[in-house]
C-alpha cells in the first residue's frame, strides 16, 4: 500500500489511473524520483511526511514533521463531540435551549485535524484552536484556507488554555476536546520506531506517566467551560483508570472505546 501510493504521489495521480493503465512505464526521471522516495520510506520516514498529505474525516490535510499524523482513531473524539453537541442542541441534559454557538476550544490542534472536521459539521460554531508550537499553527492554518473554513476557526500559540485567545474569560466554552500527548516514557519502546524517530516527540510523550498533560488540562478546563459543559479527550487504555480518577469531580464520566474495544475518548462534564 505504500508503494501504491508512493507511486501515485510520484506520477501525481490518483488510484483509479494507475489501475486503469497497469501498462505504463516510468521514464527516466519518474524512476529516479520514485527511487527517491523509496529510499525515504525505507529509512522510515512516514509515507505522510514523504507525500506531504493524510486524510481525516473525509478532508485531505497538509502535515509535514512539525505536526502529529492524523490516524483513523481521533476521528472518535470527533463523532463524540458531535453526539455530545446534539444532545446539546436538542435541549438535552435539561439544558436551557441556546439562543448563541457553541463555543469549542480545541487544545494541541496539530494540523488542526479535530477542529477542522468540527468546523465542516458544525458551521455555526466558534472554535479556538491552540498549540504550543508556532510550526503547527502555521499548518493548521493552511489546512484551514485549504478547505475554505478560516471564518469559524481562530488560532492562538499557547501553552494549553493559558494565552488563549484575549477577552475570553471562565466558564465561555462549552466544548474543550484535544488529543494531547498521552504516551509515558517508560512506553517508548512500545510505540513505532518511525513515530519515535520522525514525528514530533513533545506531540506523543506526556512525561513519565503518560498522564503529565491531562493533569495539567483537567483543571484548566474545569475553570474554561460553562456550567454543563463537556471536556472530550483521546486517551489510551493504559492510561484509562488514571484518567478516570483525575476526572473524579466531574459528572457523566465516560471512556469509551475504540473499534479495538480499547479505552480511547474521555468524556466528562463540568457539574
Amino acid at each position: 500500500m505504500n508503494a501504491e501510493l508512493l507511486l501515485m504521489f510520484t506520477l501525481n495521480c490518483d488510484r483509479a489511473y494507475l489501475y486503469a493503465h497497469p501498462e505504463r512505464e516510468l521514464d527516466v526521471d519518474e524512476q529516479t524520483r520514485y527511487n527517491a522516495v523509496l529510499s525515504e520510506r525505507s529509512r522510515g520516514v512516514p509515507a505522510q511526511y514523504i507525500t506531504g498529505h493524510q486524510e481525516f474525516w473525509g478532508m485531505d490535510l497538509i502535515v509535514s514533521p512539525a505536526v502529529l499524523i492524523p490516524r483513523p482513531e481521533t476521528e472518535h473524539v470527533v463523532e463524540t463531540v458531535l453526539e455530545l453537541a446534539g444532545v446539546e442542541r436538542a435541549g438535552g441534559h435539561e439544558n436551557p435551549p441556546r439562543t448563541s454557538p457553541l463555543r469549542i476550544a480545541d487544545i494541541g490542534t496539530g494540523s488542526g485535524c479535530i477542529a477542522l472536521a468540527l468546523a465542516q459539521e458544525l458551521p455555526q460554531a466558534e472554535i479556538y484552536a491552540t498549540d504550543i508550537s508556532a510550526a503547527a499553527l502555521e499548518v493548521a492554518r493552511a489546512n484551514t484556507a485549504r478547505h475554505q473554513l478560516e471564518s469559524g476557526i481562530h488560532f492562538c500559540e499557547a501553552d494549553l488554555l493559558f494565552g488563549i485567545e484575549p477577552g475570553l474569560g471562565t466558564n465561555c466554552f462549552d466544548f474543550i476536546v484535544s488529543n494531547p500527548p498521552y504516551v509515558g516514557d517508560a512506553e517508548e519502546d512500545q510505540v513505532q520506531l518511525e513515530v519515535r524517530k520522525f514525528e514530533p516527540r513533545s506531540a506523543v510523550f506526556a512525561g513519565p506517566t503518560g498522564v503529565e498533560v491531562i493533569a495539567r488540562l483537567i483543571p484548566q478546563a474545569q475553570a474554561a467551560l460553562r456550567p454543563g459543559g463537556w471536556l472530550v479527550m483521546e486517551i489510551s487504555g493504559t492510561i484509562a483508570e488514571e484518567v478516570r480518577r483525575l476526572l473524579r469531580d466531574w459528572s457523566e464520566v465516560r471512556l469509551r472505546p475504540d473499534l479495538q474495544s480499547m479505552p480511547r475518548v474521555a468524556q466528562a462534564r463540568k457539574c
